[in-house]
């Protein structure tokens, strides 16, 4: 049986408490804030943890936080245990919200949703992005770690299609951070629990639905990874999110998803729909901000064929091979360039990099370390599965 809480008995005095504290965490640029039972509040800010409270937020008073916060949906936290939803602090911001149980008692982190969304300027996205919304059909997957900017860059790509196309998108996201109005095109956003009961319920409907486009918040069972690919085969563009680091992981946690029998297939189906995947880093700035370093993997004969052959392996090598030609890029010649540009410190070049022996010797200067070139300073050869887009063969 569902705890219900009596709304009228509320103060809402330790509700109060947090928006103070999520207003300072707006006033000084945090992305997140951490309320703890028998814990002082902490923010995170340009990347660091650092203290926000001066007293220790009592078992009893984060209880009623949860209370406050929560009303009627409260005792749907008791039963789950943990609980996602948005919280609108006013006009002008709002947060994701996960509130959840732990040894001590209840804690949740509010993470900042900008009310406006970034353009591709403002997040420094290379040019090359922007080529995906312009696909009629496939895969387009965006990943990294919590917190690399995963939705903003989500947010960006399907606001460039609002803006310049007129289409039918429709959103399925747990819970809905970015809100699009309608513009060139239709937007449905849906939430899961809330306008559908499922990932994998909402993407079945939404092929009834006549969409162009199908924006699902993350791909997290092998039931939405093989109705997203279904939709990509079918002739929709799909866009999605994985919490891995880097282009091959994002192909193996795919296919490692379905029973060994079934691979083969997958893997001839991701193959055959992926367009690309943006693998983001967030890497501390020197002028105190953050910028994100971007592996970018670009559709090629040979990535396809790579894919296909279980050589994932090779697909870095291609990627970096193909940055001259198809503007690909591997997160060591972003952060190069980062690097090359001013933007990033040595430090944390080195800290962020996938391979910081090689990275090292770029800057050093033992190698000529100009984008798209091996470790040999020359330019890589183009493969023979691309060559006859150039007419080199």
């Amino acid at each position: 049986m569902k705890q219900e809480v009596d709304v009228s008995k509320l103060t809402f005095e330790q509700l109060k408490k947090v928006r103070a504290y999520l207003k300072k965490m707006i006033e000084v640029g945090g992305s997140d804030l951490h309320i703890k039972a028998n814990a002082v509040i902490r923010a995170r800010i340009n990347g660091n943890i650092v203290q926000f409270s001066g007293g220790i937020l009592s078992k009893e008073d984060a209880l009623t936080f949860a209370k406050e916060l929560l009303k009627g949906r409260f005792g749907e936290f008791v039963e789950q245990k943990e609980l996602d939803l948005v919280y609108p602090y006013d006009e002008n911001n709002r947060f994701r919200v996960n509130i959840f149980f732990q040894m001590d008692g209840v804690s949740a982190v509010f993470r900042v949703i900008p009310v406006k969304i970034p353009s591709f300027d403002q997040l420094h996205l290379p040019d090359i992005i922007k080529t995906f919304t312009q696909k009629e059909r496939g895969l387009v997957l965006v990943t990294g770690v919590t917190g690399s900017g995963k939705s903003t860059t989500l947010a960006a790509l399907i606001n460039e299609i609002n803006v310049t196309k007129k289409k039918h998108i429709i959103t399925i996201e747990d819970p809905i951070e970015f809100v699009h109005k309608d513009r060139g095109c239709i937007i449905n956003q849906r939430s899961v629990g809330q306008d559908t009961k499922s990932f994998g319920n909402a993407l079945r409907a939404a092929l009834r639905e006549d969409p162009d486009i199908i924006l699902v918040g993350e791909m997290r069972d092998k039931e939405t990874i093989n109705l997203a690919l279904h939709a990509a085969d079918t002739g929709h563009l799909v866009f999605s999110t994985l919490h891995t680091i880097d282009a091959k992981e994002t192909i193996n946690r795919i296919i490692a998803q379905f029973p060994t029998d079934e691979q083969n297939r997958v893997r001839l189906s991701v193959a055959g729909v992926i367009q690309g995947v943006i693998s983001q880093r967030l890497v501390p700035t020197i002028d105190g901000g953050r910028r994100a370093a971007m592996e970018i993997l670009v559709r090629t004969p040979r990535i396809e064929k790579l894919i296909m052959e279980n050589r994932d392996y090779e697909i870095r090598d291609a990627i970096e091979a193909g940055k001259e030609h198809y503007h690909s890029q591997s997160f060591d010649q972003s952060i190069l360039d980062l690097y090359n540009d001013g933007i990033i410190s040595k430090e944390q070049a080195m800290k962020n990099a996938t391979s910081a022996s090689d990275l090292e010797l770029k800057i050093s200067g033992l190698t000529s370390g100009k984008v798209g070139e091996n470790s040999s300073g020359k330019a890589p050869e183009i493969a023979e599965d691309d060559a006859d887009i150039f007419d080199l063969k």
